[in-house]
């Protein structure tokens, strides 16, 4: 990055380690980056195309610059023909893409494949499986290019039980997987899982998919960045928006330095979605805040002890799971929840818990020294699905969101769909998570933080106490 280029874009405003987007009147304007391994170690940041500094007209104007807001601009560009506007409150790829585990696994949500039967039937539940199938596709094609250098890591995912009560589980959702939707997944024994990919003491067997990538978060949003300009969209950092009205049928999107025109508005802003953005996003996700860390690199000794000989995607079968794998420079990374509150953030408490969750499972590791710690704001949905939506087909207003955490993968097909909403080419997407509203609470809106509180407790108690 030249110094002129930077000098265009500072100063910056500090990062806020309390914001809180169920309070905060918005994300920021020009906020600096959190403290991740990932935009520590992603190299010189690639350039952008500045704040707004002018009105301006376009066709289509995109609210985040994540995993999301970037694909989309990649994908209308790419197959048509439209150069989106992406306009980004603080520097690109801020919140969700440039804080989360680096993990993409064979999902779009929370929910397993029984439950998609149980919800939607069977005839759905295969519709989504070729659906998630076709995202994993798209995502590999994506890392595997020469314009996306993210470090990119295979050898499936393992879905580690933690304790015996949950094996019975995993083998049923495997063997549903193989009988039903065809998919190859397998069980893995307790000494097989510490042969053959690390020796996590707590396991006592795991859940393999064939499919599952460990890449670089920042890298990979850095891609993206780097080919949604090459492909002529435009993206716009410290430009939030402040307000917005339509004026016979184009948007006007007012930014601190000018106001973007646009005949069709899509809206990707996930876990930090302001309250006041849309009425149609408004009270629609509940973030939940996850901490991460990285270690120091591991000696020889650390690694043989650990018994690291993958760096896939590995999480465990908490319901407040813990997501971990081995660095390529030999450090490990491990998040899992954190704070109920922005304001409690920083409260060491958080920190300690997930400490004690990577010692149980990595003994030698205990008091190993940290060289990164952080957190940020997961987009959970109130049904624990995303959607790729229009929620009012007199309106050209879009939005995907709701990944629970999931986003890694499946964002990049998701950008695509709402991509192929926006120019019109959606008849065909006729799965739930296209066809229905994200929900929301309602009246009990002011009461979500109360009941995630007990609900945590009875997750610490059903995970940790119950056989």
């Amino acid at each position: 990055m030249t110094d002129k280029f930077r000098r265009s874009h500072w100063p910056r405003a500090s990062y806020d380690p309390h914001y809180d987007p169920l309070v905060a009147a918005g994300p920021g304007h020009n906020r600096d980056y959190a403290p991740t391994y990932w935009i520590d170690t992603a190299g010189p940041l690639p350039e952008d195309d500045g704040p707004v500094s002018g009105d301006m007209d376009v066709d289509v104007a995109i609210v985040g610059s994540g995993y999301t807001g970037l694909s989309c601009a990649i994908h209308l560009a790419r197959e048509h023909g439209i150069k989106a506007t992406v306009l980004e409150a603080n520097t690109v790829a801020w919140g969700c893409s440039t804080r989360n585990g680096g993990q993409a696994q064979l999902s779009s949500g929370r929910l397993k494949r029984s439950e998609w039967i149980k919800r939607w039937g069977m005839d759905t539940a295969r519709g989504m499986h070729r659906e998630i199938c076709e995202a994993f596709e798209l995502f590999r094609d994506l890392v595997a290019s020469e314009e996306i250098d993210c470090d990119p890591q295979e050898g499936g995912h393992y879905l580690i039980a933690h304790k015996q009560g949950v094996m019975p589980n995993l083998t049923f959702e495997s063997e549903l997987m193989n009988r039903v939707f065809g998919y190859p997944s397998k069980i893995v024994s307790r000494e097989e899982l510490h042969e053959r990919v690390v020796k996590d003491q707590e396991a006592v067997g795991a859940l393999h998919e064939p499919d599952g990538i460990s890449i670089h978060a920042a890298k990979l949003a850095f891609g993206y960045l780097n080919l949604a300009r090459k492909l002529g969209a435009r993206v716009h950092p410290g430009s939030p928006v402040l307000g917005r009205k339509r004026v016979n049928g184009v948007y006007h999107l007012v930014t601190p330095g000018g106001t973007v025109r646009a005949r069709a508005v899509a809206l990707a802003t996930a876990g930090y979605t302001p309250p006041g953005l849309s009425d149609k996003t408004r009270n629609r996700l509940l973030p939940i805040l996850s901490n991460s860390v990285v270690t120091r690199p591991l000696t020889a000794e650390e690694v043989t002890a650990c018994g690291f000989k993958t760096g896939s995607p590995l999480t465990d079968t908490r319901t407040l799971r813990h997501y971990y794998r081995f660095l390529p420079d030999n450090r490990v990374q491990i998040g899992s929840r954190s704070a109920i509150t922005g304001k409690d953030a920083e409260n060491p408490k958080h920190l300690n818990t997930l400490l004690q969750g990577l010692y149980r499972k990595f003994p030698a590791l205990e008091g190993i020294d940290l060289d990164y710690s952080w957190w940020g704001w997961v987009d959970v949905s109130h049904d624990m699905m995303p959607r790729i939506y229009q929620p009012d087909r007199r309106q050209q207003v879009y939005y995907a969101m709701g990944y629970g955490g999931n986003g890694v993968m499946y964002s990049a097909q998701a950008g695509r769909r709402m991509a192929q909403l926006i120019a019109g080419r959606a008849d065909k997407l006729d799965l739930p998570i296209f066809s229905s509203e994200l929900p929301h609470y309602g009246v009990l809106t002011p009461f979500r933080r109360a009941g995630q509180r007990l609900l945590y407790h009875w997750y610490h108690y059903r995970d940790e106490r119950l056989r």
